[in-house]
Order: structure tokens, then sequence, then C-alpha cells
């Protein structure tokens, strides 16, 4: 007897096996119903196990649609070498370089604000909480795509005056904010960085337009400079189809 577990695990087979391939449409829930034998309700409850692993999605007047998964290459530690963004490498252009995918500045818009630190941004950036900071929110789009968010927060006698505040489209340098910071004696040396999944919320879900079930991405990052002076924190939301995480690095004694 098949259940809508079942069924949803001969579908996933199928899509995965290439016989239904990205942005082709699976058959009428009708016909499934009949081919499968099974009831209507049954097929429903498996498409809809399919749509919340992210696999297919469905589209008015067309059917269930297999979602198309360009996966982006989202470099580790080797996204942030100094080679690349002293040289007018930003990380999401490293990424797409390292991936084959084309990439221009104007890819990324910026909304600049000062605002005031809550705990979290505080206790990254060790200042009071309240005290002001600077907001740089970024969305970055490929082929006119979103494909994730960063929001940075530095200490304003840090950026103030440099093109890290300058909400212009674009990055704030060809070598980005790091570049930046470097120019004002405060060259980035090591980070941390944590990441975790979730579901989105429903502004990240309209923002990143995604579709339904798809989860996002999380990371954290504070970056300092060689004498420990945190001077970025910042939180990206990533789709989650859209890019795999890459690391590579040598192992420690």
């Amino acid at each position: 007897m098949t259940g809508y577990r079942e069924l949803a695990a001969e579908l996933r087979d199928a899509i995965e096996r290439g016989q239904y391939p990205p942005g082709d449409t699976l058959p009428k829930q009708t016909e499934l119903a009949a081919s499968h034998g099974v009831h209507l309700n049954t097929v429903r409850k498996a498409v809809g196990v399919l749509e919340a692993e992210g696999l297919v999605t469905a589209v008015r007047r067309k059917g269930t649609v297999v979602r198309p998964r360009p996966r982006l290459k989202r470099l580790g530690i080797d996204r942030y070498a100094k080679s690349k963004w002293k040289f007018g490498l930003v990380a999401f252009a490293a990424d797409r370089e390292a991936s084959g995918q084309a990439w221009k500045r104007e890819d990324q818009t910026n909304t600049v604000r000062r605002i005031e630190a809550n705990n979290e941004i505080a206790t990254a950036l060790r200042v009071e909480v309240g005290s002001a900071v600077y907001e740089r929110a970024r969305l970055v789009k490929q082929d006119n795509t979103p494909t994730h968010t960063l929001v940075s927060y530095y200490r304003p006698e840090h950026v103030e005056d440099t093109p890290i505040v300058d909400p212009q489209p674009g990055t704030a340098t060809p070598g980005g904010g790091f570049a930046v910071l470097t120019l004002q004696g405060l060259e980035p040396d090591h980070m941390t960085e944590t990441i975790h999944s979730r579901m989105p919320t429903p502004q990240e879900a309209d923002e990143l337009q995604l579709p339904a079930g798809e989860p996002v991405m999380v990371l954290h990052r504070t970056t300092y400079t060689a004498n420990d002076t945190p001077v970025e924190f910042a939180r990206g939301v990533h789709r989650a189809s859209r890019f795999s995480w890459t690391y590579e690095f040598k192992l420690p004694d």
C-alpha cells in the first residue's frame, strides 16, 4: 500500500535521476493518483513534502515545477583572502568567479543608516547597548534574482566619512569594505563565523523571493584587526538552494 511518504520518495528519486529535470513539470496530480493507484489527497501530501524539501514549487497555470538549482560555490576562508580584496575582488565576486559565473558591482544594493546597537551588535563590537553604530544593509542579486542579504555594523569612529557609509549601489570600493577599513588603519586580520539553518521570516521570504518551503542559511561574522579590535559584525541570510559551502584548511596539530 502506497502512502504519501512512499509516493514522495518515488517522485524524489525520479527528480534526482533526471526523469523530471529542472524546470520540468510533474504530471497532474489526478494523473499521479491514477498511475500510482492512490487517493488524490495522498498525492497532495506527497507533493507538499517535496515542496517543503525545496525540490518543487507550485506555479499558477503551469502546475508543479521542479526547481532549478544552480548552486554557487560559497568559498570558505579563501573568499576573504587579502590577495582578492586588496586587488578589487570582493567576497561575493570571489564566489561567482569560483563558480564560473559573471558578476558586476551593481549586483549589490545598499541601505545605510545610523542606529542604536542592540545586545548582539554591542557584544560583537564591544560597545555599550544603545550606542550609535552604522548599519550597512546589502541585497545581492544574480540575474535580477536575490541570492542573499548581508547586513554589517560598524563603530562610527571607524567608518565616518568613508565609502562604507555611502548608500550608492555597488560595493564600497572595488575591494569592498575590507579595503576601506585597511585605508583607515584597521586592516582585517582574523574573524569568526557561525552558520546555522532555519526557515525564513515572512520579511526574508519576501525580500529573497523564496518559494514555499525553502530554508535559509544564516551567517554571523565578526572581523578583527591584528590587535583584536572588532571592526565589523555582519549577519547574512542566504537562499539555501543557491549555495554550496566549501571550506579548505590545514588540519591543526
